[in-house]
């Protein structure tokens, strides 16, 4: 009798302790929400999805005016994150329009006005700009514009076509914002850049990517690993992914001028295949 007792209080404590985990899970600011589509997902309390902006590279938002209206900002004072989310990995910043925004490693959140319920995704490379929030992208896809630096070592602005000129420029970056590039000496899969010794990696730094989480503008098709004196390199389109060791804040891109305009270009889904 007694063991029976005993048996039925240690399985009372852990339907309690059962649902305080569900109420702390439903209460929580921002929680990991598995999508049929997407795998996991940032939403907030209520389900809805949040999302990042392309414009937002920086760690700034990018999103203003009008903008707004259609991309409400996510912000909880009291942000607390669900199970598999990390506190320490969301911020604050202020909004160039007034009020306060919740950011994601860097990412500013925001909601989309056509998302009616929970569980929608509506916004999900809505004109190439926005993309779902996931946790673990491997890259994203950033609108920005190009600079890089004059003789004097002054800022100056360059196109999409690598002339001196105003203009945003869409280009791949790294989940934490960092610029990507190729090498326009380079050949389909092959390094014509690094040394042997690795010598010259701090001037271009080789990338790899650990996973294929990439947002749904880019096709995982298109990209590839090769091996570089024994260290891997992720490939998009056949084409060596580097970084450029002068590239020091978050939205950087000054390798696009050096040495010359042109030999070092970003990536985007307009490259052509390496041939």
């Amino acid at each position: 009798m007694k063991k029976s007792l005993l048996t039925l209080f240690v399985l009372l404590i852990s339907l309690q302790s059962c649902d305080d985990n569900n109420d702390n899970e439903k209460t929580a600011s921002v929680n990991l929400t598995e999508n049929a589509t997407h795998g996991q997902i940032l939403t907030a309390k209520d389900g809805m999805s949040l999302y990042y902006f392309s414009k937002d590279q920086n760690g700034n938002s990018g999103c203003t005016g009008d903008c707004v209206g259609n991309w409400p900002l996510f912000y909880d004072q009291d942000l607390s994150v669900g199970e598999g989310l990390e506190q320490s990995d969301f911020s604050v910043i202020d909004h160039i329009d007034g009020g306060k925004q919740s950011t994601y490693k860097g990412w500013p959140l925001y909601y989309f006005v056509n998302d009616a319920k929970a569980g929608d995704t509506n916004g999900d490379n809505v004109k190439n700009v926005w993309f779902i929030a996931k946790p673990n992208y491997s890259l994203m896809y950033v609108i920005s514009q190009l600079v890089g630096k004059n003789a004097n070592g002054s800022d100056l602005n360059f196109t999409g076509e690598y002339v001196e000129g105003n203009g945003v420029t869409p280009y791949i970056v790294d989940f934490a914002g960092r610029t990507l590039y190729t090498f326009k000496k380079d050949a389909k899969n092959t390094n014509n850049f690094t040394a042997p010794d690795f010598s010259n990696d701090g001037v271009w730094p080789i990338f790899n990517m650990e996973s294929d989480k990439i947002p749904s503008i880019l096709s995982a098709a298109d990209f590839g690993e090769i091996d570089v004196h024994g260290r891997m390199q992720t490939t998009y389109k056949g084409w060596p992914l580097y970084y450029y060791g002068q590239d020091k804040t978050r939205g950087d891109n000054y390798g696009i001028n050096f040495p010359a305009a042109g030999v070092w270009p970003v990536a985007n889904v307009n490259t052509v295949e390496a041939m």
